[in-house]
């Protein structure tokens, strides 16, 4: 279990990010376990974002990055791209118990400090008052703000105060004037519905339900989905569809909500095992050093590609056919290979544009900075504690591992569900 990474312990990342707008240390020794190195990751990540907004100084402190393909739209949406797609990586994190470990101050301390983010996102009169009004794109990076709060209910709905509360209503129903094309974009607008219907408040069913149907128009077969009327060779699967379309019908089951000649229950399911089949695409595509296929648009989101094998995995619904060690070990050997370039992040502690490092000439159109925090996305598995059996297990080689080690691996067939 013990590895040898980059970024170290997260003991020793949190030494390196005492003092934010500080030049970044030498990198700490490679030491510690998986998880003490995913979640120096996190640290890294997290720690410059919520510590600015905190202080109402994201928009001041975070030097913006635009594609140098830009297409015009409003850059203020980049400081909800930053917060909402960083937040909905670590939720699971933040709502484990506070205890009297390193692990659990630093996350109590972050835990306050993301609270103080979501007062500052929604108040006006704030100077991180976030783009709620920027344009279409807010109705995107809306969605990744509200999923962190149904994933994590208890640490940051609940602690909210009856203002900030109202607020964060108010703007999510604001942007049902926003109408979502027919790609993955009807999946953000059901996803605010979802988080509206799982704080009491009243859901329009039509973007829930009609989104869940056009996905599942859309699934090809085989574990995989289109964008739309289109199929595209890329990981939009991994950035929106699974994960999007598994947690608004679980909350649609939850609430017991209607659905036209159809039950949450029996669609959540269905979901679950596409899901699990796309899952196994995913394990079978990392190499024996840890890269994976660079394929398709928003490449630069980095780790994200890994989103469902981490959701899965926190929440102890992995395959049989994927034990918990091997996904582990693909894990980090991926983020390893990716994270391992010390440009993906500025002198600053921000994260860049780029893949492995920094490289502005893979942008897309639509991609700033901010946009890149959506590679916490493949941390969802810290949601588990240290003791759990995913962090515990003998570690496996995964599928290509084996492979190319002229070792037995198992075949794979397609599936008819």
């Amino acid at each position: 279990m013990k590895r040898r990474h980059f970024m170290g312990s997260f003991a020793a990342a949190a030494g390196a990010l005492g003092v934010p707008g500080a030049a970044p240390a030498a990198a700490p020794a490679r030491t510690g376990t998986e998880r003490d190195w995913m979640l120096g990751l996190l640290q890294k990540m997290a720690e410059p974002v919520l510590s600015a907004m905190a202080r109402g100084e994201l928009k001041k402190r975070f030097p913006l990055e635009l594609s140098p393909t830009w297409d015009g739209r409003s850059p203020q949406v980049a400081y909800l791209e930053c917060f909402g797609r960083l937040i909905a990586g670590i939720a699971p994190w933040l709502a484990l118990p506070t205890d009297a470990t390193a692990e659990g101050r630093l996350r109590e301390r972050l835990r306050q400090l993301a609270l103080q983010c979501y007062a500052h996102a929604v108040d006006p009169a704030s100077p991180d008052y976030l783009g709620w009004r920027a344009g279409g794109q807010a109705l995107v990076d809306s969605s990744y703000f509200t999923n962190a709060l149904i994933r994590a209910p208890k640490a940051l709905w609940e602690p909210l105060d009856a203002t900030t509360k109202q607020r964060i209503v108010a703007e999510i129903k604001g942007l049902r004037s926003i109408e979502p094309p027919y790609i993955n974009w009807m999946l953000f607008a059901a996803m605010n519905e979802a988080f509206l219907l799982s704080v009491g408040e009243q859901a329009d069913p039509m973007r829930t339900n009609v989104a869940i149907r056009k996905v599942n128009e859309w699934y090809v077969g085989d574990g995989w989905i289109k964008d739309g009327e289109t199929f595209h060779f890329d990981y939009y699967n991994s950035y929106v569809m699974y994960p999007m379309l598994f947690e608004i019908l679980e909350v649609l089951e939850r609430h017991d909500a209607p659905f036209w000649n159809g039950k949450p229950a029996d669609l959540r399911a269905q979901a679950l095992k596409r899901m699990q089949r796309y899952c196994e695409h995913l394990e079978r595509f990392v190499s024996p050093t840890g890269t994976y296929p660079p394929i398709g648009r928003s490449l630069t989101y980095r780790t994200a590609v890994f989103q469902p094998l981490a959701l899965l995995a926190w929440r102890k619904q992995l395959p049989a056919s994927l034990p918990e060690g091997q996904v582990r070990a693909a894990m980090q050997a991926v983020h390893d290979a990716v994270w391992s370039d010390p440009t993906n992040f500025t002198k600053d502690g921000y994260l860049t544009i780029g893949f492995v490092g920094h490289h502005p000439e893979l942008a897309d159109i639509y991609s700033n900075n901010g946009s890149m925090y959506i590679a916490s996305e493949s941390l969802l598995a810290l949601g588990l504690a240290p003791g759990d059996s995913y962090w515990t297990s003998p570690a496996q080689d995964w599928t290509q591992k084996k492979a190319f080690a002229g070792r037995a691996f198992p075949k794979d067939y397609a599936v008819a569900y």
